[in-house]
């Protein structure tokens, strides 16, 4: 890993940095106008009383390039926890000085470290970039596998409420 690369976990003062990344991310994959998050609800669903998620953030020169969110999943096959990358993001200008790379390598630390048993992490069909990436780094895609997805509808009408 570059010495110019840092990893740190996030805090509750870099909110305004991951609404950046998530907005970011959100134009690269061309779903912006799926994005309500604010630094506020970054603020309680990351760092408040029940964080649901943790984040790491990656520097390049001291300053922000990039981030990984994830939570803990839980394999019943393995009787393990899991993690699961929900967005990881750099930079455009700044791919290809080893930054993703640092990222999962950290993550996979933490997996390792917690006593994981999986690493996961969905790519959409036509990001090839990444999947090549990924692919590189040693993940294995699951083509048999389908993601199921329930939205805030959806949900409340599913329990009735």
């Amino acid at each position: 890993m570059s010495t110019n690369i840092s990893i740190q976990p996030a805090t509750s003062e870099d909110a305004g940095i991951i609404l950046d990344f998530i907005s970011q991310l959100a134009d690269y994959e061309k779903l912006t106008h799926q994005v309500t998050a604010t630094e506020e609800a970054l603020r309680e669903s990351l760092f408040g009383v029940r964080p649901y998620a943790e984040c790491i953030i990656a520097r390049y020169n001291g300053q922000p390039a990039g981030f990984a969110l994830f939570f803990h999943n839980y394999s019943t096959f393995l009787a393990q926890p899991g993690i699961y990358l929900e967005d990881l993001f750099v930079i455009p200008a700044l791919r290809g000085h080893g930054i993703g790379k640092a990222l999962l390598t950290n993550l996979a630390g933490i997996a390792h470290d917690r006593g994981c048993g999986r690493l996961e992490w969905s790519v959409l069909d036509w990001n090839t970039p990444a999947q090549e990436f990924y692919k590189k780094l040693g993940a294995e895609p699951m083509d048999e596998w389908t993601v199921n997805r329930m939205t805030a509808d959806a949900i409340a009408r599913l329990a009735g409420k």
